[in-house]
């Protein structure tokens, strides 16, 4: 194994420790639910005459994306896009609030459970992990916990940066869902030009109110526990996991937001079943 490789390995380890780390004092951060609505982004996107475009691609099991925010940030949010459009870009938002049913499958879709795997895999030096650790390892990338995921609070939002006149994607180091060792927001693996961009994006989205989750560069979220905890604030969030009617925009705080969403056992056959389809 080269130096680089090591390196890389070593690094991707220690990430998610620390993520797995800061899920731990989220699942403890105090939550004062405010009862905000859940607004529709790509209405208020329309009403505010700025350009915004919104993922076409289906959800788990073809269920469609939520993209709505709670109502309090949703001037942060036009003030966010208003700012990429001036600097020649423009916002792709990937994903939005989501509902228990969609949180559950996502962390057993193989799409996204197979990357996540093979990337342990490759951590332990082609070794299969057991299902503990692989379940500490899913939780600080796809939250398995509605306590843990801001997308179930409706106050996150996963976003693209595309170019504004060509419509081609700026440059972060890899692709929105990328599972690697440059996924973390501040990578040293990923080239000047594209950390100059997550940093300038991360720079326009915080004058927004919105704050980068650590440990994916697509991630940006307000108001809930990542923002107090990662700003030090000292107070408690506003907003915590609900279930959201999408009729009328109201939202109903969840009875037991520390539940896990699937089960150990189910983890465990997923890994099989992974390691089946991966052919490892």
């Amino acid at each position: 194994m080269t130096h680089d490789q090591v390196a890389r390995r070593s690094y991707w380890t220690a990430q998610l420790d620390e993520a797995h780390a800061f899920m731990m004092r989220i699942m403890d951060y105090p939550v004062e639910e405010c009862g905000q609505c859940l607004l529709s982004l790509p209405h208020a996107a329309t009403e505010a005459h700025v350009e915004v475009l919104f993922s076409d691609r289906p959800h788990f099991n073809g269920l469609p994306r939520a993209f709505v925010l709670r109502e309090g940030q949703i001037a942060g949010f036009i003030d966010t896009a208003r700012r990429l459009n001036r600097r020649g870009w423009i916002m792709r938002v990937e994903d939005g609030y989501r509902s228990r049913a969609i949180q559950k499958g996502i962390g057993l879709q193989p799409l996204v459970f197979d990357a996540v795997l093979r990337r342990v895999v490759w951590e332990l030096g082609g070794q299969t992990p057991d299902t503990d650790f692989f379940f500490k390892r899913l939780l600080g990338l796809v939250a398995q916990i509605p306590k843990i995921g801001t997308h179930m609070s409706g106050s996150a939002i996963d976003i693209s940066v595309l170019d504004l006149n060509t419509g081609n994607e700026i440059d972060r180091g890899g692709p929105y869902l990328e599972m690697s060792e440059l996924t973390p927001m501040n990578s040293p693996f990923v080239s000047p030009q594209a950390m100059r961009n997550r940093q300038e994006i991360t720079t326009i989205f915080r004058q927004g109110g919105f704050v980068e989750y650590p440990y994916e560069f697509w991630h940006y979220s307000g108001g809930d526990a990542y923002d107090q905890s990662l700003r030090n604030t000292g107070k408690p969030a506003q907003y915590g996991p609900v279930d959201f009617d999408p009729v009328t925009g109201c939202v109903t705080p969840l009875e037991e937001p520390s539940q896990c969403l699937n089960s150990l056992p189910e983890i465990k056959n997923e890994i099989r079943a992974s390691l089946e389809r991966m052919d490892i």
